[in-house]
């Protein structure tokens, strides 16, 4: 049975964390699954993961500045937002949770998120430290996203051992879980 995945368009943004290296699973196993995805990353996720990482995985080039263009002859970020079925953030950073409330566009993947047409998933996969994440500033700026834009869902974060040397939650969920809530996401 094919996987509700096959033949979508999936945009994958990344943002800096140590969780970045989970990404690269997701990314596989999305194109396992027939999805053809795209990925453009921050500069900070950059520090963690090479975007040769999900070039080779993707099969695609991978975007990581604004001014940076493959074989759109449109706005990067306008052109892949209208290209996708879904778009994914994982991991999603503090900082990004914080840009995408306040409306800010300092990088691709946050500008990106901007031009997304307001019917397309935007399914953000927080990662962050536990105190981080219980942070009141964190969770009011999550409040602001599911209150604002409609098309705003979460998967995670898990609970767990994180590379900060604690537990708790704040875990970028696993790839398999990610990928059952995009398939969730595109069988609506």
């Amino acid at each position: 049975m094919a996987s509700p995945v096959a033949g979508k368009k999936i945009l994958l943004g990344l943002t800096g964390g140590i969780a970045c290296y989970k990404a690269a699973a997701l990314t596989s196993r999305l194109v396992q699954a027939g999805a053809s995805v795209r990925v453009i990353m921050t500069e900070a996720a950059t520090q963690f993961v090479a975007p040769l990482t999900f070039q080779s995985l993707s099969g695609h080039a991978v975007l990581t500045g604004m001014w940076q263009h493959d074989d759109r002859p449109d706005s990067q970020h306008i052109g892949l937002a209208r290209w996708a079925d879904a778009f994914v953030i994982a991991p999603c950073s503090a900082d990004m949770l914080a840009k995408l409330a306040a409306g800010l566009t300092p990088d691709l993947v946050s500008l990106t998120a901007c031009a997304l047409p307001a019917t397309t998933p935007l399914l953000a996969a927080p990662a962050m430290n536990a105190d981080m994440w219980a942070n009141p500033i964190v969770q009011r700026n999550l409040k602001i996203l599911r209150e604002t834009l409609p098309a705003w869902h979460e998967v995670g974060p898990a609970e767990g051992w994180q590379a900060c040397r604690t537990q708790g939650a704040g875990r970028m969920s696993e790839a398999e879980e990610i990928v059952t809530a995009i398939e969730t996401l595109l069988a609506k």
